[in-house]
């Protein structure tokens, strides 16, 4: 396993993040204790995941992942030796059986609270922001709309005082934000700035994959430069980098075929290019997922990769790629795709 600093630490996390939003309803909570099990032994450090969770979020289900990584860490009496990262849901149709009122203080507080409980722990090491409060373009929305009715007014001052507060009691240490724009990363990073009492935004995540590069196009520069953490989320598509879905495939567990309204990574465009990176990579005997994964793990702005997978087998393949080494031929091909089909899944 290689290891990078969360930004403006001395946290050292793995190369490799393990993602767990499938657990409590694609996975059983034994197997996501026998993934964590796995994944440590092969040096992974960092877990993220989220009070939403598992997704898609049903109020039956809501924050069993926690739960399940709560019961593991009673088992194993090991807190010390992960760095966990969890989210705050926002303001949405698709949670409000959580909240309805955004990030709110009293919202803020009694979320982490929450998560403590069902995490079993004293301390979460990266609090994050799960999406924007304000109407704005993330989940798969290509372009900004500014006529979409937007009551927000702007709060990023009094969460990053909640934060604070939750940091000098103990239950938070960094903050992270995540699906946010540059406008959005700058802002936070403005307030931190001007006021230096309050916490800085140490890390973002982002999707960011072979079919979704638009990190690079505002986000990258912030990222190096303001040394903001790329946590790289849905690296393989939903699983469409793996190839599994092509030639029309629906693999009877898997994601999309389970979720079919999830189309985000399934475009006519977005399947051209899925199909001229499986051929490179098959031309150069590489595994699809392993070439997809070793592509986002090589990139200079990113901290750690998020996978997450329902399966022994893709787990033991997705924490292998940290080992491959993309010759400049495949970097080359990789870049001829980018530059014929860029960004076909937003």
């Amino acid at each position: 396993m290689e290891y990078s600093n969360l930004p403006h630490t001395d946290i050292e996390v793995s190369k490799i993040c393990l993602g767990t939003m499938t657990w409590g309803r694609q996975n059983t909570e034994l197997e996501g204790h026998e993934q964590m099990d796995y994944s440590v032994e092969q040096g992974i450090n960092f877990f993220d995941t989220a009070e939403l969770y598992p997704i898609p979020p049903r109020s039956d289900e809501y924050a069993d992942t926690e739960r399940i990584i709560g019961t593991w860490f009673k088992k194993k009496g090991n807190r010390d030796k992960i760095v966990l990262a969890t989210k705050i849901a926002g303001k949405a149709e698709f949670s409000k059986h959580i909240r309805s009122s955004g990030f709110a203080r009293e919202s803020i507080t009694n979320a982490v609270e929450e998560s403590l409980d069902r995490l079993k722990t004293d301390y979460i090491d990266l609090y994050q922001l799960h999406w924007p409060d304000r109407t704005t373009n993330y989940f798969g929305q290509r372009g900004y709309k500014h006529d979409v009715p937007d009551h927000w007014k702007d709060n990023i001052h009094q969460v990053l005082e909640t934060f604070q507060d939750l940091i000098k009691e103990g239950k938070i240490r960094h903050v992270g934000i995540s699906n946010e724009t540059p406008w959005g990363t700058m802002r936070f990073l403005e307030e931190s700035k001007v006021h230096a009492s309050l916490p800085r935004t140490i890390t973002i995540q982002n999707p960011y994959s072979l079919l979704n590069r638009l990190f690079e196009v505002g986000l990258s520069e912030i990222a190096i430069r303001e040394k903001v953490g790329l946590l790289a989320y849905s690296p393989l598509g939903f699983g469409t980098l793996t190839g599994k879905y092509l030639g029309g495939m629906q693999p009877a567990t898997a994601r999309i075929t389970l979720f079919p309204n999830y189309t985000r990574y399934s475009s006519q465009t977005a399947t051209k290019a899925i199909e001229k990176y499986h051929k490179l990579a098959q031309d150069n005997d590489l595994s699809m997922a392993q070439m997809a994964l070793a592509f986002v793990n090589s990139r200079p702005f990113v901290t750690s990769t998020i996978i997450g997978t329902t399966n022994m087998e893709q787990l033991q393949e997705n924490i292998a790629s940290i080992d491959v080494r993309l010759s400049d031929e495949v970097l080359e091909g990789i870049g001829e795709i980018h530059s014929e089909i860029p960004n076909p899944a937003p």
